[in-house]
């Protein structure tokens, strides 16, 4: 049986070995960067730089070319002076019906739809038309009967209707908009800016059901009995004249003057252009969209699960976890932009327990930033484990022991 003294020797050499283990792995746990690619559940991302953008002389009073993913301002002239909207009040209006009823709703045409002034299908009290065909009417056609009809069909009066675009609006964050009615025609305190109109517009194009109204080029809507009496066709010329348009309004009473809500799509970048008190909008859209596609572009940083790799576990069941990405990230960057870099930051090893889902690291995407030697992040995605890791039991006294330090280590 050894002496007192061999056991104190014993015990120091068993602290020491403990001691320098602990360190070693305090160490080798130290997050580590190395280059890769990917993305998962929740990412940060960030607008890079400011990049001008030159669209020519516009005749609008106010424009605003915005992205419709981030809802990033790439151009604006005026965007947050006050100008009555016409008819792109119809994209509020179109937004609070699909929240106010369901597509498929049967809208008895209330007498007081019937006659209002400017654009109209000519509706007749009585008839019935589904929420679905309204919309169209209104989107394409810009029927002011069938504004009023929709208002009165949904909410039960033009002023409740009317009540809820305002309340809409506030919830949207908007603070220089305002509504009178659900048509547009001129009303003292019905107005809106070229910014926020650009983010109501965003807001449509979020729906599907709506995106895909606007887009629509002419369509067929029953009249009484007949199923296919109205031929509607779009005012939106921009549909017909250029590439990849999808939308979204026109709009044009004497005291607003033209105004134009454009929305285009190409190679998966979405482009929003807002004109107000245009005499050109046309040709000022053209401009606008033109400039934007020829400046950005939309990036793909990494596929849903393009980035996988495998990091050791300390005291688990398995030696190994799977470490990946979730989802795919895309990214708005202007075409003529530096190199863009991917750090992986992620633990040399994890302690099990090991949760499925976990979060355990990132990786960052950057791009150079000219003249001054560093670099912008762009982005920021998480790194999650794809599958859980149970702790396994210490067979003996040194491995339980071990086992304890490692964890008082990790924390």
């Amino acid at each position: 049986m050894p002496n007192t003294r061999s056991r104190c020797v014993l015990c120091r050499a068993l602290c020491l070995l403990l001691a320098v283990t602990h360190i070693a792995l305090s160490l080798f746990a130290l997050p580590v960067t190395a280059k890769g690619a990917g993305e998962s559940a929740s990412c940060e991302v960030s607008a890079i730089g400011k990049t001008a953008l030159y669209p020519g002389e516009l005749s609008a009073h106010s424009a605003v070319l915005m992205d419709a993913d981030s809802g990033k301002v790439f151009y604006e002239k005026n965007a947050d002076t006050r100008l009555p909207m016409a008819s792109t009040t119809k994209i509020m209006t179109a937004l609070c019906a699909v929240e106010l009823g369901e597509l498929t709703d049967v809208i008895r045409v209330d007498a007081r739809a019937v006659g209002i002034e400017g654009s109209s299908i000519y509706l007749s009290a009585g008839e019935r038309l589904t929420l679905h065909q309204l919309l169209y009417a209104l989107l394409l056609a810009s029927a002011n009967d069938a504004a009023v009809a929709i208002a009165i069909g949904t909410a039960g009066s033009v002023e409740a209707f009317v009540d809820y675009m305002n309340q809409k609006a506030e919830k949207l964050g908007l603070e220089d908009t305002h509504f009178e009615n659900p048509h547009g025609l001129d009303a003292e305190e019905h107005y809106t800016t070229a910014y926020e109109l650009a983010l109501i517009a965003r807001e449509l194009l979020s729906h599907p059901i709506l995106r895909t109204v606007c887009a629509t080029r002419k369509t067929t809507i029953p009249q009484g009995e007949n199923p296919g009496a109205r031929l509607v066709v779009n005012h939106n010329k921009m549909l017909r004249y250029y590439r990849g348009c999808i939308g979204v309004k026109t709009g044009f009473t004497k005291r607003s003057g033209r105004c134009l809500v454009s929305a285009a799509e190409r190679e998966g970048l979405t482009l929003i252009a807002v004109t107000l008190s245009a005499s050109d909008d046309w040709n000022d859209h053209t401009k606008l969209l033109d400039a934007g596609f020829e400046t950005y572009e939309r990036v793909t940083l990494c596929q849903s699960g393009g980035y996988e790799t495998m990091v050791p576990v300390t005291g688990g069941k398995e030696g190994y976890v799977v470490v990946h990405n979730t989802k795919e990230v895309a990214i708005t960057l202007p075409r003529d932009r530096s190199a863009l870099h991917c750090t992986v930051e992620l633990p040399r090893f994890l302690f099990a327990t090991v949760d499925a889902n976990q979060t355990i690291g990132r990786l960052v995407f950057r791009c150079d930033v000219e003249g001054d030697g560093k670099s912008e992040v762009l982005a920021t995605v998480p790194l999650s484990t794809a599958y859980a890791v149970e702790r396994k039991k210490p067979k003996g006294l040194f491995e339980h022991l071990l086992a304890r330090l490692l964890r008082q280590a990790d924390t």
